[in-house]
């Protein structure tokens, strides 16, 4: 019995070590996959913005004296934002800051639109675009919590692959982006601008 305890104690230290490997790989895949999941929540926040745009825009339409300029440099701005695609899984700095772009300059847009709006009376007392007002700025604060709930995963997911022992069996694994504020963030958000007055 004696002569078999070293491959036993041998036996049990490499059981151990292959179970430990593979809690690493599969805690890696977890972090990974709430990665993708948060992900889907910013685009489904940034889809769920760019739908209300889409009835924002047909609303102002019907004023039939607005300003043609302004609604074409909002359609084309949502139109750019919604053609910028990102796989969460293969993410770059790069991308996510092409994708912050085009956000930006909607977000831009839609600010010169609802300033424009100013001017027609009949169009602020629209019901269906105070409405619409209230929704955008709403989705505002849920993509500004998408994107910080992405940020979270995104840290957790780099602290578990880049801490050692876990990186030296997660050479696979490459760190993600996280989110910048959109360039003039520091300015208050685009969309709630003066209408709290207009609706008293």
């Amino acid at each position: 019995m004696r002569k078999f305890l070293p491959w036993m104690i041998g036996g049990g230290l490499i059981l151990i070590l292959i179970f430990w490997f593979f809690s690493i790989k599969n805690g890696a895949v977890r972090v990974n996959q709430e990665v993708n999941k948060e992900w889907g929540n910013v685009e489904t926040s940034y889809q769920r913005r760019n739908d209300l745009i889409g009835n924002l825009v047909k609303t102002v339409q019907g004023s039939a004296d607005f300003e043609k300029s302004t609604l074409e440099a909002v359609i084309k701005a949502r139109s750019e934002a919604t053609s910028v695609k990102i796989d969460p899984a293969n993410i770059t700095p790069e991308q996510l800051a092409q994708f912050n772009q085009a956000q930006g300059n909607l977000n831009s847009s839609l600010s010169r639109l609802l300033v424009t709006v100013e001017q027609y009376p009949d169009l602020k007392a629209n019901q269906n675009f105070l409405k619409l007002q209230d929704e955008l700025a709403s989705t505002e604060n849920q993509i500004l919590t998408a994107r910080t709930r992405f940020n979270e995963a995104v840290q957790k997911y780099n602290n578990y692959i880049l801490v050692f022992p876990n990186s030296m069996f997660l050479g696979n694994y490459k760190e993600k982006p996280y989110f910048d504020a959109v360039a003039g963030a520091e300015k208050p958000v685009d969309v709630e601008f003066d209408f709290n007055n207009e609706k008293k």
